[in-house]
């Protein structure tokens, strides 16, 4: 049986009198004819060519996205950088401010001191004044009535008359 097989592995078989690579080579041709007449290779390079030009579309995209994020990265680094800046110059200003506004607060509160200080010297000048002038008002109320009760006392009605004859002689 083995040598039966061998025979017919051998010859293979066989059909109009072509072998079996003969018709595989005639179903091959057919099968490019067939992908040439539908064309195929056309449609295929076709669909490959819009395939490319979609992908270098899709490049050319990203390109100029990358192109656009590099510039809103370049513009927005910018920005930071003249925030930061902005910022600084706000906070020596600021420090600048507060330095002004700490010295005028301190020459006010030195004025307001030495403004009050006049006042309560002024205060206990006129306090002053005004018991020295009662003192001298009690003093003179008080002379006034010590000398007329010594001249009550010492001085009578002759020494009256005297004074005025005195006076009168005198003019």
């Amino acid at each position: 049986m083995a040598d039966i097989l061998t025979l017919f592995i051998a010859d293979g078989p066989s059909a109009f009198g072509l072998d079996s690579y003969q018709w595989v080579s005639i179903a091959m041709l057919i099968l490019i004819g067939v992908f040439i007449w539908k064309k195929v290779p056309g449609m295929i390079t076709g669909g490959l060519d819009a395939k490319i030009e979609e992908i270098k579309a899709q490049l050319d995209e990203a390109k100029s996205l990358r192109a656009e994020a590099e510039a809103l990265r370049d513009e927005y680094a910018g920005k930071i950088a003249s925030a930061e800046k902005d910022a600084e110059a706000m906070m020596e200003g600021a420090a600048r401010e507060a330095d002004a506004i700490l010295a005028k607060a301190e020459a006010d509160s030195k004025a307001m001191v030495e403004r009050r200080k006049r006042m309560a010297e002024d205060k206990i000048a006129a306090a002053e004044r005004e018991a020295i002038a009662g003192v001298r008002a009690s003093a003179a109320n008080a002379a006034a009535a010590a000398s007329r009760s010594i001249i009550a006392e010492t001085h009578d009605d002759a020494a009256d008359k005297a004074l005025a004859d005195e006076v009168i002689a005198s003019l």
